[in-house]
């Protein structure tokens, strides 16, 4: 899933500037350039903030108040043309990872966010969230909204992965068996509808529709 950035910058064609250096490295901006028009998305889904100090009739420190009353762990960066020292200690007071001065190199401000982003969003590496659970990919685990442990077969797992790293697919149960059991599988096709039976028992929110005649989508 890409990460979400949020750029507040009155200079449009600097905040344009930004916004395609960032969506070139993939992630997914939202460009604001107000106080106001950033406040009214506040509470969307973000994964990292950059605030120009100077805005409207307000501040980006005004801004970050908000954005950490809402989310105290969502990194922000700030940039100023003022260079001067405390305005970095009162960004850092705030709680802000970082601070670059104008005029700067869009590059520069690339790598600061990916090892902002890489830092903060490191756990969350092979992590997967969907209908209310969290599948970690890594330690093949799976864990409810309350995060508690699922305890999933191997093929109960695999079979999990296969829907969700295919979203939208339709799988007929022969593909189902080739990709989850593959070719040394001798028996009935019967076993992927007792092995989802089990599966929808013991993660009763996942979607996985049955196609009549057909197979299972999620």
């Amino acid at each position: 899933m890409k990460k979400i950035i949020n750029i507040v910058e009155d200079e449009k064609d600097l905040n344009t500037l930004i916004k395609g250096y960032l969506e070139k490295e993939g992630y997914l901006v939202f460009s604001y350039y107000t106080f106001e028009e950033a406040y009214l998305n506040i509470n969307e889904q973000c994964h990292l903030w950059i605030l120009d100090i100077m805005l409207d009739d307000k501040s980006g420190f005004d801004l970050i108040e908000e954005i950490k009353v809402r989310n105290n762990k969502v990194p922000v960066i700030f940039m100023s043309a003022r260079d001067k020292e405390f305005d970095r200690i009162i960004g850092l007071e705030k709680g802000s990872d970082d601070y670059i001065s104008k005029p700067f190199s869009p590059k520069e401000l690339v790598l600061r966010v990916n090892n902002i982003i890489k830092r903060v969003y490191q756990e969350d590496e092979g992590k997967i969230r969907i209908d209310n659970y969290i599948i970690d990919e890594n330690q093949r685990k799976v864990f409810d909204q309350h995060n508690k442990s699922i305890d999933l077969t191997t093929k109960e797992f695999d079979l999990l992965l296969l829907f969700v790293k295919n979203k939208g697919y339709a799988f007929s149960r022969l593909q189902v068996l080739e990709k989850v059991w593959e070719e040394d599988f001798y028996g009935s096709d019967r076993v992927v509808d007792d092995t989802l039976r089990r599966l929808r028992k013991k993660m009763p929110e996942i979607n996985i529709q049955t196609i009549y005649g057909f197979g299972y989508r999620l």
